[in-house]
């Protein structure tokens, strides 16, 4: 079986935003007990991420590696239409990923303890975000 939905995120500006429960609502409508949940977003200036959910430091101390990374403003960017952020957004997407893919088993996300599935917004103003969840399996 296949079952397909789109969510529609809003987004506060830089800084992770937890999907968790929107992923796992799709997958219980979806009525798939065992199978892989593909979370594509559609987007080239945010990303997604699965990382720790109890301990909201490990997301702000992932956004100082990225500034590290990735600075905003920096001189030796030439795209810059958007403003200052613009280019070190695209970069810190493509040092991140698109998409994530998540295990179900029992009708559930097999995600592990501490896990969550985040939107990873990278610029600095709020944003409407698309994420595509695609749900395949028996």
């Amino acid at each position: 079986m296949t079952y397909q939905t789109t969510l529609e995120i809003a987004t506060a500006g830089r800084g992770t935003r937890d999907i968790t429960a929107d992923v796992a609502d799709a997958v219980a409508a979806s009525g798939l007990r065992c199978g892989v949940v593909h979370v594509f977003v559609q987007h080239t200036s945010c990303s997604l991420t699965i990382t720790e959910n109890a301990d909201p430091d490990v997301r702000r101390d992932l956004e100082t590696v990225m500034a590290r990374l990735a600075p905003d403003g920096d001189p030796a960017y030439r795209h810059d239409a958007e403003g200052p952020d613009d280019m070190a957004a695209h970069v810190r997407s493509m040092l991140t990923a698109t998409s994530v893919s998540v295990p179900v088993g029992g009708g559930r996300l097999l995600l592990g303890t501490w896990q969550g599935i985040y939107l990873w917004e990278h610029r600095t103003a709020p944003h409407r975000r698309r994420v595509i969840l695609t749900v395949l399996g028996g």
